[in-house]
């Protein structure tokens, strides 16, 4: 089922991408390591896509690139992401197209703004409140209305936020935190365009984000993975439980009805047993 999900996933034209630290015990240490569960969401909602919401997650001892590169060796299309200097080698390859994350850029203001009250800071994350109410008026709408939308409204503030923004940088140190959080935003912006010219794309990497939130909850219960087999296995039972959740169902309920049938039915068929199967059936 987990590799079904995972399948679906991929055969996306747009995918969110995020990563975050888990703890591993480390037998004979007697301490814990640093390893890490990645998240891959699709989630064609916000543009009325036909396609159901689902969401994988993969279990790994490090962070290196080659982590993800084994992860999404089969697909192809849009992924929105962090800066994470690990998939640039998926953008090289041609394969996966880059889209930035503008919550990622309006978190470096915010963070300027709470420890210093600077000013430029506050102009900057209401700049950015105004892409967003952009973004509210989209969702829901078509591809090509949105893209209508962004490029009438959008575009404009977007445009007039990297100049006035390039605008500043001589006025403040750059060494300061404003600075780097500019320096950031800049050179993030490059790579968020895309959002603005096809309306299957998002401003953000929120889905991706929001898919961690079960890891981070975990985190403070179970406090770390007891072997790598025990952080795959975890890896699976978020995949399962997560995609039932975003499909409006309840995971025990339909985990059950699973096991139930699971053992009767032919492998090639394994799709008909999916979370958003079971929910059209009790429909």
């Amino acid at each position: 089922l987990a590799a079904a999900i995972q399948r679906h996933v991929l055969s996306g034209q747009a995918i969110f991408a995020d990563d975050t630290p888990v703890d591993m015990l480390s037998p004979g240490a007697g301490k814990t390591k640093t390893t890490r569960l990645w998240a891959y969401v699709r989630d064609e909602r916000p543009w009325a896509g036909p396609s159901p919401p689902a969401a994988f997650y993969r279990f790994s001892r490090d962070r290196k690139g080659e982590q993800p590169t084994e992860h999404l060796q089969n697909y192809s299309g849009w992924m929105h992401a962090d800066g994470y200097a690990g998939f640039n080698e998926l953008y090289r390859s041609g394969r996966i197209r880059e889209v930035a994350c503008m919550a990622h850029i309006r978190r470096k203001f915010v963070d300027v703004f709470k420890s210093q009250g600077s000013a430029i800071a506050e102009e900057a994350i209401k700049r950015i409140a105004s892409l967003y109410v952009v973004e509210q008026q989209a969702r829901g709408l078509s591809p090509d209305e949105r893209v209508q939308l962004r490029q009438a409204h959008a575009r404009p503030i977007l445009d007039d936020l990297e100049v006035w923004l390039q605008a500043q940088l001589p006025k403040i140190s750059g060494k300061s935190e404003l600075a780097k959080a500019i320096r950031y935003g800049l050179t993030r912006m490059k790579k968020l365009r895309p959002y603005l010219d096809h309306g299957f794309l998002e401003a953000d990497n929120n889905s991706a984000e929001r898919s961690m939130r079960c890891v981070a909850l975990g985190r403070k219960n179970y406090l770390f993975m007891g072997s790598e087999r025990g952080g795959q296995s975890a890896a699976i039972a978020y995949t399962l439980i997560e995609t039932a959740k975003l499909n409006g169902v309840n995971p025990q309920a339909w985990l059950t009805d699973v096991l139930s049938r699971i053992a009767d039915h032919k492998i090639n068929r394994i799709d008909e047993l999916l979370p958003w199967r079971y929910a059209a059936s009790a429909a």
